[in-house]
């Protein structure tokens, strides 16, 4: 994709929001596939990842405040969000603070494998036993075998597992009206957890939404080969970064 992208004089700087239990390891093979002048900044909440060693932050609004404090955006390089399951919460919420609080909101949003605000739940995984979670995260996939057949490390992490699901399922919006920020919508055709119904219920959300796209695969669709959904991602974010710069012109 690198080699024959035609480059935006600016650049484009994409952040990229990880799931429960996950880390910025997530879209570790995206920088080579990313379109030459494209900046990937892939995140850690607290916690996870390179900030292993710090506390997670189990309430939405004091990890919005992180990463109001990570994100700054620059005004001469246009910049986007792509938030995958507990990472897509966090980008909408995080574009709706941005919004509120009169600052420079993303040029677009991309949220993937994550259901719509005011979509009902199926089922509230943060409530289940022990056991019956480890089984859960199995069967989702992109999580490490060894993290869930050692006892020691499932020790470390499935608490840390189950307070990001907790933060997702009790998540409620308070949004009373829709952005006017670019959205598109990613998911899996097989995604046990997120139906095409709960996905299909962000459009909604934006007055600007840029359709619902499903992939092959199930909650982790993209983690064996991203190129598919980055193809979409690049043509929705150059679509928004064009459309923004005609409204100023």
């Amino acid at each position: 994709m690198s080699g024959t992208a035609t480059r935006h004089p600016g650049g484009v700087r994409l952040f990229g929001f990880h799931h429960a239990g996950g880390s910025s390891s997530l879209f570790q093979a995206w920088r080579r596939l990313l379109p030459d002048g494209w900046e990937l900044r892939a995140l850690d909440a607290p916690g996870h990842g390179t900030l292993m060693g710090q506390r997670p932050i189990d309430d939405l609004d004091d990890l919005l405040a992180f990463f109001l404090d990570t994100v700054r955006p620059e005004p001469d390089v246009p910049y986007a969000f792509f938030g995958h399951s507990m990472g897509g919460v966090v980008a909408y919420e995080l574009t709706r603070r941005l919004v509120a609080e009169g600052r420079v909101p993303p040029v677009w949003l991309g949220v993937s494998a994550c259901r719509a605000p005011g979509t009902p739940l199926t089922l509230r995984r943060h409530t289940l036993g022990d056991e019956e979670l480890r089984r859960h995260v199995a069967g989702l996939g992109g999580t490490p075998r060894q993290l869930l057949d050692d006892p020691g490390l499932w020790g470390i992490f499935g608490p840390l597992i189950r307070a990001d699901l907790r933060l997702v399922e009790t998540w409620e919006s308070t949004a009373d009206r829709p952005l006017h920020v670019p959205l598109s919508v990613y998911g899996g055709h097989d995604d046990a957890s997120v139906s095409p119904r709960q996905l299909a219920a962000w459009t909604d959300q934006s007055a600007a939404f840029l359709g619902t796209r499903l992939f092959d695969g199930g909650h982790f669709y993209f983690s064996a080969d991203p190129r598919p959904l980055l193809t979409h991602v690049v043509r929705d974010v150059r679509a928004a970064v064009e459309s923004a710069a005609q409204r100023i012109g």
